[in-house]
């Protein structure tokens, strides 16, 4: 499995509400709107975690990241990852998702990354968690 991490910035303007709201109703529906098929293809998990900074336990700052949301989609394999990437930039849709990108985030230039995962026994049990639920869960 392969996840894509992308770390995006709301425009100045825009509320953290104001954000969200159009990023879950406008933004995230984009492909199926402009008739992009599918909008993201073989993906198993596409979602959004908003951020809300908050104290460090150990020096009591409130940090901000510079970012507002992370977006995450994970891919059974690479060749899957790098088809959706270039059905994203298809010169056929890539003007509608350019001009959509502007109206949510403050750049179009946002850090896009894979990742590789580890994980560490914890809890009572000190098991390492498995709980990435598919479209089938």
């Amino acid at each position: 499995m392969i996840k894509q991490v992308v770390f995006l910035k709301r425009r100045h303007d825009m509320t953290m509400e104001q954000f969200m709201d159009y990023y879950e109703n406008q933004h995230s529906q984009l492909s199926k709107r402009i008739g992009a098929k599918p909008p993201l293809p073989n993906a198993q998990r596409y979602v959004r975690r908003y951020i809300t900074p908050e104290k460090n336990p150990l020096t009591g700052e409130v940090i901000h990241p510079g970012y507002d949301c992370i977006m995450e989609i994970w891919w059974d394999t690479r060749e899957d990852f790098e088809a959706a990437m270039k059905g994203l930039g298809s010169p056929e849709h890539l003007p509608a998702r350019l001009a959509d990108e502007l109206k949510v985030f403050a750049t179009n230039s946002n850090p896009v990354c894979t990742v590789e995962e580890h994980d560490s026994p914890v809890g009572p049990n000190n098991r390492i968690p498995r709980c990435i639920p598919t479209f089938e869960d």
